[in-house]
């Protein structure tokens, strides 16, 4: 019977299959399918309607008339290029020329007051306790602990003063006439050397603001002391969220202008002595040490026992350059690994000189300073063979630093380790707990700095490369714990509420979204409340000679006592040689600043300059993009060049071509030259791709490791815009009898936000045009002068000591240096040219149509389309907008106000794209619906953007793009309207008649901006119909283009702690049981207790509940069946798990790749014009006349097919090595500094090589030892 039932049942499938290929085929014999002809009948329709209104809306024709005065000038690449250098190199100047002037004011005030005595009643303006006069809500950066009196020591409060909101620093509150002083956690104020400084530096107030005075366009100044405090210029309230780690000399500014680059070698002991609290402190200390490197600096970090081990496998038997994602490597790495055995010293400190001499003959690393940092608890001899062999024979060109862990430490331990530390150009530290590390391990810069300070000629100009100024780099990953931990809660208290809810369909998609949110990166376009810049800065050497120096002595194995060390002088004195660095002084330059310079007006549309870094990084380029939903990437201060400029080859990943990096070293080099190169790029958060030949010009900016390179679009890149020579504004002005030029900006315009047109330095604004409106009324009046661009001053310098021999005529110019004359505004002449001629010429496009229309169907098209935005643009930034019917309020933001970049904007750069397509054609576009971001239908807008070009013959450039906007929905209208008839034929078949065909428009990218289910607006093609996409593509209809995005981020899962280490002893074993009894315990009386309180219906404080406490709130349930079936709870437990319970991550930086698509234009027509053939080609498709837009007509009685399609989403590349192991193995090019001071031979003469020392040749113990026997007999 069963199989009787089954054959029937197959007979009826067959039988249904066979009637459905009938059917389909008998379809296609039917005359009333749609056929070709129709299609490309509404093809045609539907774009010259869009063209006629188009046209009619933006009044192109009369845009275009507008420019026919202005002349066509060819744009040289070269010149342009070596002027924007010229200009920058002035800039830099001034910011050099100030800093100089604090570094000789600075050494100046120490050498003359840093002996003097501080009173106790001494107050300074502290940055993180001063409170605003005028504030009564203000409050400290972190709250005091509360002391008991027997611990207060009565220190004088931090001096106040009244803050004010200033637009120059970042609306910052400030005060302009004082600078205050910044503390980091780690130092006390009180302490004597530091006061000491905050005291002399005092005197620093008046060169910061005569700085100031002199350049208003300079940004914060600043002196970073050795002993850790910063002053700051100009002063405000440090208010650090959510702790103060801030640390000036562990930033870039301060690290590679106090000593020349170095290679380092970290050696940690991991034999079986260092474990517990001393295996704490190694990490911390070699942690510590790692801060305190930069891009120029190499490093390796290897542990030793019985064998010695890189603390990273893949970075075996090499240095590795010092990058924030190297660095966070090799930090991560020091978890793993374990203490055992006995410390082989002579295998390790070997390997350790063999890998420095073979960097140090090969030109390698650093190719300067070299150093051995050992960490250990103790040594068996000094080793002093290997030194001899290794180290002095060369004239010792590796410094040795050691660092003894331990708070009981034998003298033996001390004096061997020491002696190879002072035996070897170095420093020893003693370091006992983890609160110590960070100043001890900083004593290593001060050594290094040296030679520096001993030369005491050079100043050495340090620039650093790209950095955030509010955010250290080791917060992101706290952050992102942080944002971690409250997505945790929230789905604890989510299914604490409502657990049916919880469980849904509909929220478990929700959280989906949100994940697919989390890892994405590339929405991220903005820095956020980041301010990127670089810093110059300048060493500050202490002119002083020699000094009394205070030590540590060891007695025994736990007794110290303090010494003063002394020699006698020529003189009597008795004091040390000594060669100290006072500190660092720099200051800020935002990139903005430097940007301004760069004239993206002279650039033009599609072209733009960025600066590389002597190690191939960017400084600046639009494509940076250091964060990620608010948070600093991990690797944003070394993106290379070739990570961003994109080349459209067809490499793999990390394949770079010789070619290109040819042209990276020739850029490096800071060489002058240019070539021509085919490139892809991407727009639109990486959802959009263009490619094309752009011609590359570069030259280096003289006295920095700086090199400008700028990028020009090759075909309209090579012609410009000018006004005529006769239309200059003052001229205009006069002529028309003081009549000023702001006459032709009455309403509804807008200028380039980022650009810099006119600045004035004393007055505020509260945006650009407000700004412009100002200077268009100063321009007209008589009197007016362009200012020139400001020059830095003429800087003396004092050599050697005879500014001290001097007397008061030294002291008093230091004090009250000469004050250049301020300028109190800067202007663009050319750019303010250019946008007045626009201005002028395009007044009338702010009257209504309605003024000038002629023509009958106006009225039909504003019906049609409701209201309307039309826009105008020009290439000097200048947006125009009118709204057709005009409103008398609009119900959202302005169409100015939302997209005011002008040529920067995605639909200006398509248009000029276009235009070389197809000169009349319209670029339409909708916002794209992502995961991510999902479209909101119901309002969404449709933008047709037009370019405008101007020739004289032979030479053409755009001028403009027009362009309209409406809303979605009427398009869609329209659409329809067009697809339900065919003109031709009465009876026909439809795309709104029957269900059976499918009708879309898809723009050149490939998303969709008209579907019959608008769902689908704004969606990628390929996700709909991967099918027919794929066809597309096959046809060479779209052309699939890999982009690979190398400045993406990553999320790996974060390890929990590890028990491998574990000595399981029976002690131990003992304990693992007792946690386990007292967990059974309390997870017991926790079930009862919530099963009582659920029965009297008791309600919890969802804020206090811990993670175990809900868990077992949820599955202890007393109504619930599962409670008596063990099996079915293990199942609820894992699905609580699975939507509960999420999985803690780490950012990484990683590679994604991703295909984007690009309609290609070639041949087009004989590609589209083909048949439909039944389900293999189950679709026409057809180019809307003068649009970006595809017609696609699919039959839909054809199965959907899930083909596989190149995905337009990123995802990860895989690597057989992580990404720092990778790039380490495939090293690129990179210059090193320049400035390279490591030697002095007056060096040997400084005795001050340690903070504890022992007891040499000296008699000194006799008296000690009596002190020391007398205090333990009296215990």
């Amino acid at each position: 019977m069963c199989y009787r039932v089954c054959v029937s049942a197959l007979f009826v499938i067959l039988l249904s299959l066979d009637s459905r290929d009938c059917s389909s085929s008998i379809q296609y014999d039917v005359p009333s399918k749609i056929s070709f002809n129709t299609v490309q009948a509404w093809a045609v329709k539907l774009g010259t309607e869009l063209y006629h209104f188009g046209e009619f809306i933006t009044r192109k024709k009369e845009v275009q008339d507008s420019f026919k005065s202005a002349q066509i000038e060819s744009r040289d690449g070269e010149k342009l290029v070596q002027s924007m250098a010229d200009d920058i190199r002035a800039m830099m100047e001034l910011k050099i020329s100030a800093v100089k002037r604090i570094v000789e004011a600075a050494e100046n005030m120490a050498f003359d007051k840093q002996n003097e005595p501080v009173n106790e009643d001494f107050q300074f303006f502290n940055s993180k306790e001063m409170e605003d006069l005028y504030d009564d809500m203000s409050l400290t950066t972190t709250p005091e602990p509360d002391f008991t009196m027997e611990n207060w020591i009565n220190r004088p409060a931090s001096k106040n003063m009244h803050l004010q909101q200033n637009h120059h620093f970042s609306h910052i509150p400030v005060n302009t006439n004082f600078s205050s002083v910044h503390v980091p956690t780690n130092v006390y104020a009180w302490a004597p050397e530091v006061i000491k400084g905050i005291h002399w530096s005092e005197g620093l107030d008046t060169h910061f603001i005569n700085n100031y005075q002199s350049d208003p366009t300079l940004s914060w100044q600043y002196f970073g002391s050795s002993t850790g405090f910063m002053r700051h210029y100009p002063a405000m309230k440090w208010r650090a969220d959510p702790v103060d780690i801030y640390d000036c000399r562990t930033r870039a500014w301060y690290m590679e202008a106090a000593a020349s680059p170095k290679d380092v070698v970290i050696l940690v002991d991991r034999s079986g002595s260092m474990t517990g609290q001393r295996r704490d402190i190694a990490k911390h200390v070699v942690t510590n040490i790692l801060d305190t490197l930069g891009n120029n600096d190499f490093v390796s970090v290897m542990t030793f026992a019985d064998t010695v081990e890189e603390i990273v496998p893949c970075f075996e038997d090499s240095l590795v350059q010092a990058t924030l994602a190297n660095l966070r490597e090799l930090k991560l790495g020091l978890d793993n690994f374990e203490t055992m055995e006995i410390a082989n010293f002579s295998a390790a400190l070997t390997k350790a000189f063999e890998l420095l001499e073979i960097y140090r003959n090969n030109s390698g690393g650093a190719n300067c300073n070299q150093a051995i940092m050992l960490v250990t608890d103790g040594v068996p001899y000094n080793y002093k063979e290997l030194f001899e062999k290794y180290n002095w024979k060369y004239d010792t060109p590796v410094r040795v630093f050691t660092y003894l862990i331990g708070r009981e430490v034998k003298v033996a331990d001390v004096r061997e380790v020491k002696w190879m530390a002072c035996a070897n150009r170095g420093f020893y530290v003693h370091l006992s707990t983890l609160a110590e590390v960070r100043e001890r391990v900083l004593e290593h810069v001060n050594v290094l700095a040296r030679p520096l300070v001993l030369q005491r000629e050079k100043h050495p100009v340090v620039w650093t490369p790209v950095y955030a100024n509010v955010t250290d780099p080791k917060v992101a990953d706290y952050l992102w714990e942080q944002r971690e931990r409250a997505e945790q809660k929230e789905r604890f208290m989510s299914q604490r509420r409502d657990k049916v809810l919880f469980n849904s369909e509909q929220e478990q998609n929700r959280r989906w979204k949100i994940t697919q949110m989390k890892q994405g990166q590339y929405s991220e376009l903005g820095n956020s409340q980041y301010q990127l810049m670089t810093s110059v800065s300048m060493p500050v050497y202490d002119l002083r000679h020699n000094e009394n120096i205070t030590e540590n002595v060891l007695i025994n194995e736990a007794y110290w006592v303090s010494v003063t060390k002394e020699s006698v002088e020529e003189n009597g004195q008795k004091e040390m040689r000594i060669a100290r660095l006072l500190g660092v002084a720099g200051t800020d330059v935002p990139l903005s600043e430097i940007q301004a310079l760069m004239t993206p007006y002279k650039i033009g549309v599609n072209g733009y300059a960025f600066m590389v870094t002597n190690n191939g990084y960017i400084l600046i380029h639009p494509d940076l993009r250091p964060v990620f939903q608010q948070i600093l990437k991990p690797s944003y201060n070394s993106v290379d060049m070739i990570e961003v400029e994109l080349f459209d080859d067809e490499r793999s990943p990390r394949n770079f071509s010789k070619e290109l990096t040819a042209l990276r070293k020739e850029i490096i080099d800071q060489k002058t030259g240019n070539k021509i190169m085919n490139v892809k790029y991407h727009m639109e958060d990486m959802k959009r791709v263009s490619r094309g030949k752009r011609h590359y010009f570069w030259t280096g900016i003289s006295d920095s490791q700086f090199t400008l390179v700028v990028s020009i679009p090759e075909n309209y890149g090579r012609h410009r815009i000018t006004p005529p020579p006769t239309d200059d504004i003052h001229r205009l002005s006069l002529t028309s009898k003081n009549i000023s030029a702001r006459q032709y900006l009455s309403e509804k315009w807008s200028v380039h936000p980022d650009w810099l047109y006119c600045r004035h330095y004393e007055r505020t604004f509260s945006s650009p045009e407000e700004e412009l409106s100002y200077f268009l009324e100063r321009v007209a009046k008589p009197g007016w002068r362009w200012p020139a661009k400001p020059r830095p001053p003429e800087h003396h310098k004092n050599k050697g000591h005879e500014k001290h021999n001097e007397g008061s005529e030294v002291r008093e110019r230091n004090k009250a240096p000469n004050v250049t004359p301020r300028n109190e505004y800067y202007c663009d002449h050319g750019l303010m040219q250019a946008l007045v001629y626009d201005a002028r010429n395009t007044a009338w496009f702010n009257k209504s149509i309605s003024e000038s229309a002629t023509d009958e169907k106006a009225a039909e098209f504003i019906q049609r389309f409701g209201f309307i935005t039309a826009f105008l643009a020009t290439h000097s930034g200048l947006t125009r907008w009118e709204t057709h019917p005009p409103k008398d309020h609009d119900d959202k933001n302005e169409f100015g106000k939302q997209w005011p970049r002008a040529i920067d904007e995605v639909w200006y750069r398509r248009a000029v794209e276009q235009h070389y397509v197809d000169p009349l054609s319209f670029v339409y576009s909708v916002e794209l619906s992502t995961e991510k971001f999902p479209l909101n239908v119901s309002n969404a807008m449709v933008t047709a953007a037009h370019a405008v070009f101007h020739g004289d013959g032979h030479r053409k450039a755009p001028a403009a793009v027009v362009g309209f906007q409406f809303k979605h929905e009427r398009l869609a209208e329209w659409f329809q309207n067009i697809t339900s008839n065919c003109e031709h034929s009465k009876e026909c078949i439809t795309c709104n008649v029957t269900d059976n065909w499918d009708c879309y428009l898809v723009d050149s990218n490939g998303w969709i901006i008209v579907s019959e289910d608008s769902s689908q607006t704004g969606q990628f093609f390929g996700k709909v119909r991967p099918d027919i996409m794929m066809k597309l593509v096959e046809e060479e209809v779209f052309k699939t283009v890999h982009i690979i995005d190398y400045q993406a981020v990553c999320f790996r899962e974060k390890k929990i702690t590890n028990p491998a280490s574990m000595i399981l002893t029976p002690l131990e074993n003992l304990r693992l049981i007792m946690v386990w009894l007292i967990a059974t315990s309390v997870w017991f009386y926790n079930s009862i207790a919530l099963s009582l309180a659920q029965a009297s219906s008791y309600t919890f404080d969802y804020e206090f509940v811990s993670t175990t406490g809900a868990y077992q709130y949820e599955n202890d349930e007393t109504d619930d069946p599962t409670m008596t079936k063990p099996a079915t709870t293990r199942l609820l437990e894992r699905d609580f798990e699975k939507l509960v319970l999420i999985n803690r991550t780490r950012p990484t930086p990683c590679d994604r790749e991703m295909y984007l698509y690009q309609l290609e234009y070639k041949n087009l027509d004989e590609k589209l014009n083909k048949p439909v053939k039944e389900c293999d080609r189950p679709f026409y498709a057809q180019l809307v006349n003068y649009t970006n837009m595809l017609l696609v007509v699919v039959d839909a009685m054809c199965a959907k097919q899930d083909v596989p399609i190149y995905p337009i989403d990123a995802t990860e590349v895989q690597y057989n090595e992580s990404l720092p192991c990778l790039k380490h193995m495939h090293p690129l090019y990179r210059k090193t500094p320049n400035s390279c001071i490591r030697n002095h031979t007056e060096e040997s003469n400084i005795d001050m090589c340690g903070r504890c020392s022992l007891i040499g040749k000296s008699f000194l113990w006799i008296p000690l030892s009596v002190v020391f026997l007398i205090q333990y007999f009296q215990c």
